[in-house]
């Protein structure tokens, strides 16, 4: 039976004609179907990579952010804590006022030696805490809590520098111990001789950042995760890891290399993707450093979650090909056997269009059989193919015309801040320069000044992101400042205002970090207002500042502290955003804070122009071809 079934195949033509009919259109879908399933694949993986990065960017600067202000907030306190070393009462007020100033914070504690006031006992440590919104402060240490043995007093003392410390149970006044988990920035204290007399212990809530971390979820199955130093979990979704098991622990029990790989990755402070199997899936894992804490975030996104429409997709064309591949042979089967002669003509005709000739029509002759609706279907796939070519024509044009429009913006743009310069060709008592290049087309940094009155108005700010959302969040903070300041407000009565409109509508949760001056031309006196922007640069030093207000937009309702200098008459002024202090080349090597000062000292004695043409180069020839990360704004000023 075997025999007869083979001879039959060789002895029929509709048989081998169907056959390789089916053969050779089936390695053609193959192909197709291959290539494009394998574009397809990589664009939702870069996709993918892309949407989870921005997300794990966002999340690490928002957090980073907030524990940049704590590490500032202990360091300015630190320095007032050194100059009233004779009144141990008024620790109690700086412990408080740093929980005021950082509503983000559990605690802060301000702890001496044994003995160091000798009218003070054994123990004293000025402890404030946040108490379900009411601040509390008390005095710390006693028999049953000897706190200089902590790891929170110890570590800076030994490592004689500020440290993060690993997560611990926090300490309640009323129960020792409470249930909630902190971690502690810690910054020691010495006197004049250099000799260490304490810690300044400055404590957040773990639980704030576990909820800050988790909420980012690029898919529905995503889950985040975050270690210490030590590879201790701080934020995962399995409550019963958190803080008693590493990075490591599972890699012990049954041996990872990748998962143990990945571990040390982060706790190096490296950022980046990798792809691991995790309790037998395969997932995309992003990973940061969270700043100078030693503390790295990442996203876990299942390979299900990312691919998982695309392979229910795949599935179903695999199945539609393999269906239609199957009726395919039959029908070429009984239209060859029967009406070879008619086949033949019409694969002539269907070479022309396949051949790229779509003018060419195939002729109807009236045929309503298996035949016809070959003619009919080759047909709709002549029409089918000449409606894409068009639509690949009109998409082509619409990706030129948003390039014409995105120009247009940008320019629309750099015409809302002064371009002119001098900017006051009849004044000889100002020099005055900016320089404004978004990385992309358009992008998030502002600059704007005025003269009303003899007074001398000027931000320089940073908004959050890049592109069109980040330019138009730029625009309005720029036309707020403008707008505020023209009635005369300080700077911190600007910052108040405009950080209070920003806040209403926000729902992109967008933020703006900003310099704001006010100097009289008359007698120099400058009044200005840091919110969560870098410090200025006075004379080649970094301006030394009290206060650092949060960045504008994220919380209506807040104060905003400024600060003032008698007279910057002659003093070399520069206000710069992070595209130059943090400027990568190609090794992703930043320009750095130190390469800057030296820039600064060496430019005392240019004026304002030459400064940021200087500054300009320099940054240029740092990248040494590498693609700008981020904007760059620089403002120059001296009064003469």
């Amino acid at each position: 039976m075997k025999k007869q079934s083979l001879s039959f195949t060789k002895r029929s033509l509709a048989t081998k004609l169907s056959l390789i009919i089916v053969f050779f259109t089936a390695i053609i879908l193959i192909a197709a179907l291959g290539y494009l399933f394998g574009v397809s694949r990589q664009a939702i993986r870069k996709e993918a990579i892309d949407r989870a990065t921005e997300q794990l960017e966002n999340t690490t600067l928002r957090v980073t952010a907030i524990l940049g202000q704590v590490e500032v907030a202990a360091n300015n306190t630190a320095w007032l804590i050194n100059r009233h070393l004779d009144t141990p009462d008024i620790m109690f007020e700086y412990s408080r006022r740093i929980l005021e100033n950082n509503p983000e914070l559990n605690g802060c504690s301000i702890a001496f030696e044994p003995y160091y006031f000798p009218g003070r006992g054994r123990y004293f440590s000025a402890y404030s805490y946040n108490d379900n919104g009411v601040i509390k402060t008390t005095q710390e240490g006693n028999d049953h809590y000897e706190y200089f043995y902590w790891d929170w007093y110890q570590l800076c003392k030994l490592l004689d520098r500020p440290v993060w410390t690993e997560p611990f149970m926090d300490y309640n006044p009323d129960d020792i111990y409470s249930k909630d988990m902190i971690a502690s920035y810690c910054q020691p204290l010495k006197d004049k001789e250099g000799q260490y007399i304490g810690t300044l212990s400055v404590d957040i809530s773990l639980e704030w950042l576990s909820k800050t971390i988790s909420a980012v979820k690029p898919y529905p199955n995503s889950y985040s995760i975050m270690i210490g130093q030590g590879g201790t979990y701080f934020v995962h979704p399995d409550s019963t890891k958190l803080v008693y098991q590493t990075i490591f622990t599972e890699s012990m029990e049954h041996p990872d290399t990748a998962m143990s790989n990945l571990g040390h990755a982060m706790q190096r402070g490296e950022e980046g993707m990798r792809q691991l199997n995790l309790n037998g899936e395969d997932c995309y894992v992003f990973y940061k450093p969270l700043g100078t804490t030693g503390w790295s975030v990442a996203i876990v996104c299942p390979e299900s979650d990312i691919f998982g429409s695309f392979n229910r997709l795949r599935r179903a064309v695999t199945g539609a090909v393999i269906t239609g591949l199957i009726l395919l042979m039959l029908v070429c089967f009984q239209i060859i056997r029967r009406e070879l002669r008619p086949l033949t003509r019409l694969a002539r005709q269907a070479e022309t269009i396949s051949s790229g000739d779509f003018s060419m029509t195939l002729p109807d002759d009236g045929r309503r059989d298996e035949v016809g609706q070959l003619r009919q279907s080759f047909s709709e796939m002549q029409q089918s193919l000449v409606n894409y070519i068009e639509e690949l024509k009109s998409t082509t044009a619409q990706k030129a015309s948003i390039e014409r429009e995105l120009k247009v913006a940008s320019d629309i743009q750099m015409s809302m801040v002064p371009r002119m310069f001098p900017p006051f060709p009849n004044r000889n008592d100002i020099d005055l320069y900016a320089s404004m290049t978004p990385a992309k087309e358009v992008g998030g940094d502002l600059y704007d000044f005025f003269i009303q009155e003899e007074i001398l108005y000027f931000c320089v700010g940073d908004v959050s992101g890049k592109g069109i959302p980040a330019s138009l969040f730029m625009a309005v903070t720029r036309n707020l400042f403008r707008i505020v300041a023209q009635q005369g407000y300080s700077p911190a009565e600007i910052a108040t205002q405009v950080n209070d409109n920003l806040c209403r509508d926000n729902d992109q949760g967008m933020f703006v970090t900003m310099f704001i001056g006010k100097a009289d031309l008359r007698t120099g006196h400058l009044d200005y207002c840091n919110c969560g922007h870098n410090a200025p640069i006075l004379n080649g030093q970094f301006l030394k500042m009290q206060y650092t207000n949060r960045a504008l937009g994220f919380l209506e309702g807040i104060p905003f502290y400024g600060e003032s200098i008698d007279n910057i008459k002659g003093e070399q002024v520069l206000l710069y955003t992070d595209g130059l202090n943090e400027a990568e080349n190609p090794k992703q090597e930043l320009l750095g804070n130190e390469r800057l000062i030296e820039l600064m000292q060496d430019a005392k004695d240019l004026d304002a122009q030459q400064v940021i043409d200087m500054l300009l180069a320099a940054v240029e020839t740092h990248r040494a071809g590498a693609i700008p990360s981020d904007d760059l704004t620089l403002l120059c000023l001296r009064i003469m």
